[in-house]
């Protein structure tokens, strides 16, 4: 959840490490703290709330210049989001000072023995528990590294840890387990971080660290060890992407920016991915085609809008291969018992490669000896690494926390997992993969039209600024576009807002229509058999006085008479659908937010990614 930062290297590390803050604060914003090493003695400023906050403080108080810092923003899960509780904290000495994203499951038997050492916490987290421990062996006469090591050892959960000793002024020491953290290397600095926008205004070149890994940086030197002590393999990578990309280019919010880069990033997803003879060539398939042919279940894991991508793939990759495919929450799949085994094939969706749930949940996949292939954004994250196989989606960063071009990218990725899977079976049975890799080409054009259209649904949000209730209804791959437009105005707008299949109206939540109640319809193609059925679905929701606000395809002179609101969908097949669908109810979403007056990149309690079970 939490964004951390560490940084050695010139006279202005206070400088860089709130600037690499303010780029991850959409990992958290509860509070935000800095800790700087001046003449061996360490300076601390924690403020809770946005990092404004804290940039008012440090503006007051003036630290020291220094050439090594760590900083921290929060989103909290032991203790309040407040001052105290707020990161970095420090050993009962002073020497120690210590950020952590993640949680210490074992906190209370720790803290319970440091009680008995005659060690008091000042805070309700977990964090100070570490740092404690950290003051503790280093006043026993450890080095950093050694105490670290130690400690690490003894810690249950998962956690990414950055400290710094105020006697060893020029070291960053950091540790990984479940947890995000990426190493970033200069020229006469060096950077840790939980993600790589927080440096790459300063170094391209990057470090991805191993589960159980130590890493400790000065300016000149970057050291990579084991929680043994040993030395660790490591796989240095270029970082492809600039600042810019992660800047908002002129609009209010990262998201809207986000929303119309959804052409450009999905036209990228699909690109380079088909050879001379039009034959799918993916990412890193590390599964022969013999293990995939003897697949006979898949289940795709995933998390909130990961896991209505994963309900639109089960429609897809059913129909093109007639694999049986189920989609669980990554948060439930393993604590039911699965039954899976060497021909199930796991396919697990996040967007950052680091969402806990999932991650735990690909590691019971493997302990059940199935194969597992990842779809995320995130090259070099955890969940790729520990699979067999990968699609990156290529969005580039997404820094709004509710995810636009994340989720449309993840569709694009299971269209050509459920194609690539057909072509590894048998292409014969399934003529229509050219057919539709032809069609997905032409999805950014078609999104684009649906941008360059968008105003009608900036002026309803305006409308319906004041409703405190939305529903939201589909069929077949329009049901999972219904759960994402409700899951995103939650998110943003923090009314009620709930999708539904439409074909469960009549068996109970028809008794929530009510006049003037906004209720979107998606509809599918005239061509398609379920139009009929979701006619009527629209004519039993407009009976009752609701406000029908109607998403289908151009030309669909029908539906017309039925809907308040008509807004036009480019003509697609319906399988793809969710494409052109999903754009307008994102930007509604986005729309109504800001027509609230509410924070739409970082809507409260919510953090980009769910490091934490």
């Amino acid at each position: 959840m939490c964004g951390i930062v560490g940084y050695v290297g010139g006279t202005a590390a206070l400088d860089i490490v709130v600037e690499g803050l303010r780029r991850l604060e959409y990992r958290g914003y509860d509070s935000a703290g800095v800790a700087i090493v001046s003449d061996e003695t360490l300076h601390i400023a924690k403020k809770a709330g946005k990092l404004g906050n804290l940039e008012k403080l440090l503006a007051e108080e003036q630290l020291p210049a220094s050439s090594i810092a760590i900083g921290h923003t929060r989103w909290a899960t032991h203790g309040a989001p407040n001052d105290v509780n707020a990161h970095p904290h420090t050993s009962s000495d002073g020497r120690i000072a210590l950020v952590h994203n993640g949680i210490i499951e074992n906190y209370l038997t720790l803290r319970e023995e440091l009680k008995e050492a005659g060690i008091a916490c000042e805070s309700e987290t977990d964090t100070e528990i570490v740092a404690q421990l950290l003051g503790q062996q280093v006043a026993a006469g450890l080095s950093l590294d050694e105490a670290m090591r130690q400690v690490c050892r003894r810690l249950k959960g998962a956690f990414t840890l950055v400290a710094v000793d105020s006697h060893q002024p020029d070291t960053v020491l950091a540790a990984r387990r479940n947890s995000p953290l990426v190493v970033g290397v200069g020229k006469g600095e060096n950077f840790v971080a939980s993600d790589v926008a927080a440096f790459i205004q300063h170094a391209r070149e990057a470090i991805e660290l191993g589960q159980d890994q130590l890493v400790r940086i000065t300016a000149e030197e970057v050291e990579v060890t084991t929680f043994d002590g040993a030395p660790a393999d490591v796989r240095p990578y270029h970082v492809d992407w600039d600042l810019s990309a992660a800047e908002k280019g002129g609009y209010d919010w990262f998201m809207r920016k986000e929303i119309y880069e959804q052409p450009r990033a999905v036209a990228d997803t699909l690109l380079g991915r088909h050879d001379a003879n039009d034959q799918l060539t993916l990412d890193e398939i590390r599964i022969s085609a013999d293990e995939l042919r003897q697949v006979n279940k898949i289940i795709i894991v995933a998390c909130g809008t990961a896991f209505y991508a994963g309900l639109v793939a089960k429609y897809a990759i059913e129909h093109w291969t007639r694999i049986p495919c189920e989609v669980e929450l990554a948060s439930e799949f393993r604590y039911r018992d699965p039954i899976v085994g060497p021909t199930t094939l796991v396919v697990a969706i996040s967007q950052s490669g680091e969402t806990a749930d999932t991650l735990m949940a690909i590691r019971h996949a493997r302990e059940q000896q199935s194969r597992v292939l990842a779809i995320c954004n995130t090259n070099g994250s955890t969940i790729p690494r520990e699979s067999d196989a990968v699609i990156y989606t290529h969005a580039g960063p997404e820094i709004g926390v509710a995810s636009t071009k994340g989720f449309l990218t993840q569709l694009v990725a299971c269209y050509l997992l459920g194609l690539y899977l057909a072509q590894v079976r048998d292409a014969q049975k399934c003529p229509e993969i050219s057919q539709v890799l032809r069609e997905l080409a032409t999805m950014p054009d078609a999104i684009s039209k649906v941008l360059d259209e968008i105003e009608p649904v900036n002026e309803l949000a305006a409308e319906f600024a004041d409703k405190r209730s939305v529903l939201f209804i589909g069929r077949h791959v329009g049901y999972p576009v219904a759960l994402e437009g409700a899951l995103k105005l939650k998110e943003l707008a923090y009314i009620h807002a709930e999708g539904f299949a439409a074909g469960e109206l009549k068996h109970g939540p028809i008794a929530l229509i009510e006049k003037q109640l906004p209720v979107f319809i998606v509809v599918p193609p005239p061509d398609d058999v379920l139009h009929e059925k979701v006619l009527s679905n629209l004519q039993e929701v407009r009976a009752r006085g609701a406000k029908t606000i109607v998403l289908a395809e151009e030309g669909d002179a029908i539906v017309r008479q039925y809907a308040d609101v008509l807004i036009s969908l480019p003509k697609v097949s319906p399988l793809l659908q969710p494409l052109v669908a999903t754009v307008p109810l994102q930007m509604f979403a986005c729309e109504l937010a800001t027509k609230k007056g509410h924070d739409v990149d970082q809507p409260r309690n919510l953090a980009k990614s769910v490091t934490v079970e």
